[in-house]
């Protein structure tokens, strides 16, 4: 921070440094004209330097005091994404596009606290809550709301209530009076922020930040907001579907890429027990270009339909389109189709899709969309009854994946009576899986003699 005994300084509007003198360019992002002129507050100083340093205790004593302990929210999906519940005293990010049902949740969230909560909306009045609130059928007598957006105000405002959880919606309306700059900037993102994790830790009180996305999908704001916070979380979705994925980048006390599944109805988000089905409703039978992937979503199995579709390419450049996927690792299993299994895909186009808008970061999935693109390309259709589970390499092996016991008991319950598996990871499952049929690959030639006899 600011060292120089005068009262002005300079900000930086890109990276969010500070200087006590105006630069030409800025030292920390290299970039030229950034620095504007602020007035460092009295206050703000010299409660910094009267501050009582914390004394340290041993890690004994604190086990003995008995730890703060998890609060479920009655919502299994929010539940299972947090690693179990709320956890006193944790400071919460969460982002998603406009619209996505980011202030729903919240809300939803909120009403099943028992105790003393606040909802602070910087972006809509009381009045505008209450109605949502109304829609979803909630009723709170501990739930205070507030349409506050000074820092210092809100601060102010947890002090006297104490309440259990607070909503802050949103981190990028929020301004602090310490500095002069307009709310959202670098500067007032990352004062907001220190603030409330302060007092988020000194109280064990639960503060749920809901964060705006850039169009790149990723929280605006400085990047050491995620850093600061114990938990990062992503509302996803897509505007063609009515379900929305909560997703786990980031938690200090769970799993992180947990997934929540989520169907926006006219009363809220309502939370979907069986993801699986809900994915495999549609499928079509007995049609080329469908595989089914059995994917690992934090600790839980989804059974997911992946598909393909081949034809000759019109112009010079064949396209390589996918939706869900990760097109390099496309463009590197087409390779691997037509070296390994002399299928040519030179000059032909190439469309991929995840059904249902999940976006799958699973290696294991690879089996599945190389199987998915050759029975397209060879026009065969893979038996309805079969799931398809390995990661593919370079040579056209199949390596072996993670947790595929989890996998084959999630295929298993949902009627599914063969797997094509990775020989290598196939002894580690120890529970018996009942009538079902494995074929155990270590190549892709291997494989495809049991897809396509």
């Amino acid at each position: 921070m600011v060292k120089s005994s005068n009262t002005l300084a300079f900000l930086c509007s890109n990276c969010g440094s500070d200087y006590p003198k105006w630069l030409g360019q800025c030292p920390s992002c290299k970039e030229w004209g950034t620095l504007n002129e602020y007035r460092v507050p009295k206050s703000k100083r010299s409660s910094r330097t009267t501050k009582t340093s914390l004394e340290s205790t041993t890690l004994k004593d604190i086990l003995k005091s008995n730890p703060r302990q998890r609060f479920p929210t009655k919502i299994n999906e929010v539940d299972r994404v947090l690693g179990g519940g709320i956890l006193p005293g944790s400071l919460i990010l969460l982002g998603g596009n406009p619209g996505i049902g980011k202030s729903t949740l919240a809300l939803q969230i909120l009403s099943s606290v028992k105790n003393s909560s606040l909802y602070i909306s910087a972006e809509e009045s009381a009045d505008q809550i209450a109605m949502r609130a109304k829609r979803l059928k909630i009723s709170s007598t501990e739930m205070q709301l507030s349409g506050e957006n000074c820092i210092e105000e809100i601060l102010k405002q947890i002090k006297l209530l104490k309440p259990v959880v607070v909503i802050i919606d949103s981190i990028q309306t929020v301004y602090s009076d310490g500095i002069d700059s307009l709310p959202g900037t670098v500067g007032q993102i990352r004062e907001a922020g220190q603030q409330l994790l302060q007092i988020c830790k000194e109280q064990g009180i639960t503060i749920l930040l809901i964060g705006h996305v850039t169009k790149e999908g990723i929280i605006a704001g400085p990047r050491m907001l995620e850093h600061m916070v114990d938990t990062v979380l992503y509302l996803e979705g897509d505007d063609r579907y009515d379900h929305r994925i909560l997703r786990s980048v980031k938690n200090r006390f769970g799993a992180t890429h947990e997934v929540g599944i989520f169907q926006m109805q006219s009363n809220g988000l309502v939370e979907i027990e069986n993801p699986s089905e809900l994915f495999l409703a549609e499928r079509s039978i007995n049609v080329t270009g469908s595989a089914i992937f059995a994917s690992m979503e934090g600790t839980r199995p989804i059974l997911v339909e992946v598909q393909a579709l081949v034809s000759n390419a019109n112009f010079g450049t064949p396209q390589r389109n996918v939706n869900g996927f990760d097109l390099r690792r496309l463009s590197m299993l087409l390779a691997v189709l037509e070296k390994r299994l002399k299928l040519p895909m030179g000059m032909k186009d190439a469309f991929v899709n995840i059904v249902g808008g999940l976006r799958i970061y699973d290696p294991a999935v690879d089996l599945a969309v190389i199987g998915a693109v050759a029975s397209s390309a060879m026009d065969k259709p893979i038996s309805q009854d079969m799931i398809l589970i390995g990661e593919i390499g370079l040579a056209g092996e199949v390596r072996s994946i993670n947790q595929l016991e989890k996998r084959l008991i999630e295929a298993q319950t949902l009627g599914f009576k063969s797997a094509v598996v990775p020989a290598h990871g196939f002894k580690d499952v120890r529970k018996p899986l009942g009538k079902m049929m494995f074929h155990k690959v270590t190549s892709v030639r291997q494989a495809f003699k049991v897809i396509f006899p």
